[in-house]
């Protein structure tokens, strides 16, 4: 009996930490990527949006079956955004969340809206899958991959992902 409370009062601890750790980790990718993601579409700063990628990205579109280096794929947003005053958010939510203390892989469900608050309003969704990696002590998007998933994405499939503060359910 005394063996098995040592055990549990163990466990209980071990998962604890590592749960404190871990979201730790998920609240600084909030904070080093997706925050400052937002704030890149919301203000089309096209070098905000390139400081969030690492040097060796690889940039997969999936619609568009194209595979992008860094400097291809935020030269693409630095045209359209200096050249389209378009007001723009983008919100994330996510299905999956597996990260370390130097790397991780985050899937979920992006919501682009254009024109927000006005007649012109529009919504695009798709599906993403990037993966992490803590640079000088900077989360960085690696891999960037999206799908509209032959447009199947949707309000309701955003609608059913996890919040991106909703760090307990990771």
């Amino acid at each position: 009996m005394k063996h098995l409370k040592l055990f549990l009062l163990t466990t209980f601890f071990v998962s604890h930490v590592i749960i404190s750790q871990n979201n730790k980790n998920l609240e600084q990718i909030n904070k080093d990527v997706w925050e400052q993601f937002t704030k890149a579409f919301e203000t089309s700063d096209y070098r905000l949006f390139g400081s969030l990628h690492s040097e060796d990205l690889i940039r997969v579109g999936g619609d568009g079956k194209r595979i992008l280096s860094k400097e291809n794929y935020i030269k693409g947003y630095e045209n359209r955004w200096t050249n389209n005053n378009q007001e723009r958010t983008i919100s994330f939510r996510f299905l999956e969340r597996i990260i370390n203390d130097d790397s991780g892989s985050e899937r979920g469900i992006y919501k682009l809206t254009v024109n927000k608050g006005t007649q012109n309003e529009q919504h695009y969704y798709g599906k993403f899958h990037v993966i992490l990696r803590k640079e000088s002590g900077i989360w960085k998007i690696l891999v960037d991959y999206d799908s509209s998933e032959n447009n199947t994405i949707n309000e309701s499939s955003f609608i059913n992902a996890f919040h991106q503060d909703d760090l307990d359910s990771y």
